[in-house]
């Protein structure tokens, strides 16, 4: 490598180094952009002296329009690179720029430095981008680049098309690394290129944007609902296999969500409403005639051969009968730069001559009169070929078999493939990297390669051909289970939670493996094995609907029926379908035979998880008996076990109690639960269990507090069981603590604030994570809010629809509280025959399920009604007073009684029986140690002090 004297200028312990482009603090590398390192470069050698915006910009953007803020951004970014030492870079008004301070010069030898221009370093910046950092210098695509820039910046679809190695993917990249420092967005790649199954494209985008969904089918608009108005720049690369999946996903997110913008790659146009298409054109080529040596390497197609053969061979110099060979190489290639590339490696090891004489046999299809007219596959398979050839059979041998990796690979994975060595595979995979068959996707502490998608499938049918394909695809399936194994394992489960970015890496790599081994072709014993093996991965990324789909495919194999790969098959699968499809038989019929399984295999952990399955089936659907014998059984299976287990059995316990009215039993099971539950295991109990005792427990043990008349202690502990579910980041967690907080407790205490606070964070977060029975519950709360306003009868429709939506999904925990409001708020407004067949039928609900805690409230409710009707037959309003007041005292629910005794006093009173009133009333009352500020409680002391 040969010698230059580069500048070094040094200041106050600053360090701007020309040659390695580098400005430097105290000797330590300060990151910062490759335009702004330029016009520190320009400030610096101009001496202090003023440099003027224009000088600024035909020093730094040659030849382009800028405009102002473009400059300013980049002045931002210098300034904030000197961070204390900011004034160093001074503004002149309206003139220009001036680096203050007294700079001196030094020379170093320092070793040539390849071409740098273009180079991104990123700077510091809050939002976030999973864009790959360039490998290399992106070549003869400035001006490109920057339309790129100015087109996204006035559409919101913009589709770069082309021809298969044109390089849309690579041009796309830069632009997002160029415009992600002066975004105020997220910058995300979704590489679609490995999916098989366009119905895969929204669930993919949602894991790309870090979303997560729950409770139903991913679908575009769930992800665009869980995007809301965040600012998000989304790279949809390689659209063209799932071309209709990729332009719904792209046109129902501008549709929806105001502050994202689309850049698609694709072969064809999105054809969506507000495209913008940008063909890609090739690079530049020299005309034939053309002869001097200065003007061939002034076009781009030219200098990207150059700068590749020198970046893989530092003494290469492109002089004497080289140039117009390379020139002629380029006009073969038609500009096209994968193929250019290509060359330039082969050029590096056997000569441009030898690559330029080669290439008139290997391309004689490029060197017809209608280029454009070929196929595109035509002109790469040509390219490739050649290529391929070149390659020495043990790399032959490697790429083929590193084509059965559809998003990239580790060098364990590779190894796994080849059944080789680590370090031949390792040598191997460098030599493809520097032949431009394979290109880093990863980081020093994470390193993965990948395939350029052409060279990919072009050597998948190498390896179809060469009959290795069966045992590849086996071996990337033995692979796949060793890999996941953690996840089948109780001991291993919450390290693979712990480390699941790097198993969500490999997603992809896993779907492969199982489409082959469930495949008519594959090993179906192997890939019942995997399903099983990766079972709770799915559940663990909020995939459940893969889960679903993987576990249904897996279990219709024969080999599976009654083994151990069942059992963990149906118990993920059911789970799965309680999160999808919510209580249908099916999900209770596949959690079953799981249990049936556990108990003839005598498999603790499953029989555990089976019952816990039932349990959260039941209880969801309100069959509070069956919850309870599957809580009995869930206790019995851990008696001495573990106090992890058994706070899980003392939450099991306490939430059908809750219900049942054995309060004084559920609150001290819950508040165990609460107290001995180890949040540690949390994530993991999530997938064993479906839910978690602690955050749960806190959320449930509102009601019991709330019917005993501790009613200080429930608002307290309803904030608590919020910050709780806050801190788990589980959605679903977060919408149980919401609808009892605003439901149950502030809207029994009469907060009506508080109750709109929380409904409307339900509301929002429910609508966000597709979880339909708690934007149910947040709309009934919505309606509960509406009936207390001067116009009751707005609450009505909101009431409705939500009980509706509740049925439907079969979510049945919060359904007869609210529709008592329905038929208070429409007793309300004077439609009492509807009001009383509501609160008739909310009763028979609560009888035939056992929902006993709030039936106290319900008698009082339709006494309410009654006697707001004018009922002839006072008797009977007097008799449901009494029986509500009955059954609260009998539940020891003192609050309902409270509420219950109000109402009968009352109604005593309007009948002349005023000294019964305060008979009935004033013990009660008594017995009520806090909460005095409570509405309700309010509305007694007020009745009692008139009595009084």
């Amino acid at each position: 490598m040969g010698q230059i004297e580069a500048r070094v200028f040094e200041s106050r312990g600053w360090e701007v180094d020309l040659a390695k482009r580098e400005l430097r603090a105290h000797g330590v590398a300060v990151p910062i952009g490759s335009r702004a390192f330029e016009i520190i470069e320009t400030l610096v050698e101009s001496g202090g002296e003023l440099v003027t915006k224009d000088d600024v910009m035909r020093r730094v953007w040659p030849g382009l329009v800028v405009e102002d803020n473009t400059v300013q951004v980049h002045i931002a970014a210098i300034r904030k690179a000197l961070g204390e030492d900011r004034g160093l870079l001074k503004t002149v008004s309206g003139r220009g720029y001036r680096l203050l301070g007294r700079w001196t010069t030094r020379q170093e030898s320092s070793p040539t430095p390849p071409d740098m221009q273009g180079l991104v370093r990123y700077e510091v910046h809050p939002f976030l981008t999973n864009v790959p950092v360039a490998a290399s210098a992106l070549v003869g695509r400035e001006t490109a680049v920057q339309q790129l820039r100015d087109l996204v910046s006035a559409y919101r679809v913009v589709t770069l098309t082309g021809p298969g190695g044109i390089g849309k993917t690579v041009l796309a990249a830069e632009v997002a690394r160029r415009l992600f420092p002066i975004l105020a967005s997220d910058v995300l790649l979704a590489e679609l290129v490995s999916l098989a199954d366009p119905d895969l494209v929204p669930s993919t985008i949602a894991q790309v944007l870090n979303l997560q969904l729950h409770g139903e089918k991913v679908s575009p608009q769930a992800v665009a609902r869980a995007v809301g108005g965040r600012k998000i720049l989304l790279v949809l690369d390689n659209c063209e296999h799932v071309i209709d999946a990729a332009a719904t996903m792209a046109e129902v997110l501008v549709s929806q969500c105001p502050n994202v913008s689309v850049l698609a790659t694709s072969r064809e146009l999105l054809r969506i409403e507000g495209e913008f298409a940008y063909r890609v054109p090739p690079l530049e080529t020299p005309a034939e005639e053309l002869e001097e040596h200065d003007d061939l390497l002034q076009h781009s197609a030219v200098l990207l051969f150059v700068t590749r053969t020198r970046s893989l061979r530092s003494d290469f110099r492109p002089e004497g009968d080289n140039v117009p060979a390379i020139a002629a190489i380029c006009r073969q290639l038609d500009g096209i730069p994968l193929a250019i590339e290509f060359a330039a490696a082969r050029a590096a090891t056997l000569g441009i001559q030898q690559v330029a004489g080669r290439l008139d046999d290997r391309f004689a299809l490029l060197t017809g009169g209608r280029r454009t007219a070929l196929p595109r596959h035509q002109t790469l398979r040509a390219t490739l070929d050649w290529s391929y050839e070149l390659l020495p059979e043990a790399e032959r041998r490697l790429l083929r078999h590193l084509a059965i990796f559809p998003a990239g690979f580790t060098l364990e994975a590779a190894t796994a493939v080849m059944s080789e060595t680590e370090s031949l595979v390792a040598l191997g995979i460098s030599n493809l990297v520097s032949k431009s068959l394979a290109t880093l996707d990863g980081s020093e502490s994470m390193p993965r390669w990948r395939l350029l998608e052409t060279v990919r499938v072009y050597s998948h049918e190498k390896l179809a051909d060469s009959g290795e394909h069966g045992q590849a695809l086996r071996r990337l399936a033995e692979f796949c289970l060793a890999l996941f194994a953690p996840f089948s394992k109780e001991d291993g489960l919450q390290g693979a939670i712990d480390d699941l970015g790097r198993y969500n890496r490999e997603v992809d790599t896993l779907r492969s493996a199982l489409n082959w081994t469930l495949s008519s072709v594959g090993d179906k014993a192997l890939g019942v094995d995997l399903a099983a093996t990766a079972s709770d991965f799915w559940i663990a990324s909020s995939l459940a609907t893969e889960c679903c789909d993987w576990a249904e495919k897996a279990l219709a194999q024969t080999g599976a029926v009654g083994t151990r790969s069942e059992m963990i098959l149906r118990c993920s699968l059911g789970i799965a379908l309680i999160y999808t499809q919510g209580m249908s038989p099916r999900a209770r019929e596949v959690l079953m035979r799981t249990l049936e399984l556990a108990r003839r295999l005598e498999d603790s952990e499953y029989q555990q998880r089976a019952t816990c399955g039932l349990w959260l089936f039941s209880a969801r659907s309100m069959a509070l008996k069956d919850a309870l014998a599957f809580a009995r059984d869930y206790e019995e299976a851990v008696k001495g076990g573990d106090l992890q287990s058994r706070a899980t059995a003392a939450w099991l316990r306490g939430v059908p109690q809750t219900y049942l009215a054995d309060h004084g039993q559920a609150s001290e099971r819950l508040r165990w639960a609460i107290d001995h539950y180890s949040v540690a295991s949390r994530r993991r109990d999530m997938i064993r269990l479906g839910g978690d005792p602690r955050s749960s427990s806190l959320a449930h043990r509102t009601v019991t507090l709330l019917s005993q008349g501790f009613l200080e202690a429930a608002s307290r502990e309803s904030h608590d069981a919020i910050d709780e579910a806050r801190g788990t980041h589980q959605p679903t967690l977060l919408c149980v603590a919401l609808a009892w907080a605003a439901g149950f407790v502030s809207l029994s205490l009469g907060e009506w604030g508080q109750a709109g606070d929380y409904g409307e964070e339900l509301v929002a977060t429910a609508y966000k994570h597709s979880l339909r029975p708690f934007y149910a519950a947040g709309t009934c709360i919505k309606g509960s809010l509406l009936a207390r306003t001067p116009s009751p009868v707005a609450g009505v429709d909101p009431l409705r629809s939500g009980l509706a939506e509740m049925k439907e999904a079969k979510y049945l925990l919060f359904f007869p509280f609210f529709r008592t409001e329905l038929a208070a708020v429409l007793g309300a407004v004077g439609r009492i025959e509807e009001s009383l067949y509501e609160i008739d039928e909310a009763l028979r609900f609560a009888y035939e399920t056992d929902y006993r805690w709030y039936v106290p409230e319900m008698l009082r409710t339709k006494a309410e009604l009654l006697e707001r009707n004018g009922a002839s037959d006072l008797g009977t309003v007097e008799s449901l007073y009494r029986r509500s007041m009955n059954q609260a005292a009998e539940q020891q629910a003192l609050f309902w009684e409270l509420s219950a005794a109000t109402g009968l006093a009352e109604f005593l009173v309007g009948h002349g029986r005023e000294h019964e009133a305060l008979a009935i009333l004033a013990p009660i009352y008594g017995r009520l140690t806090e909460g005095f500020s409570a509405s309700r409680v309010q509305r007694a002391k007020s009745l009692l002090g008139q009595l009084d």
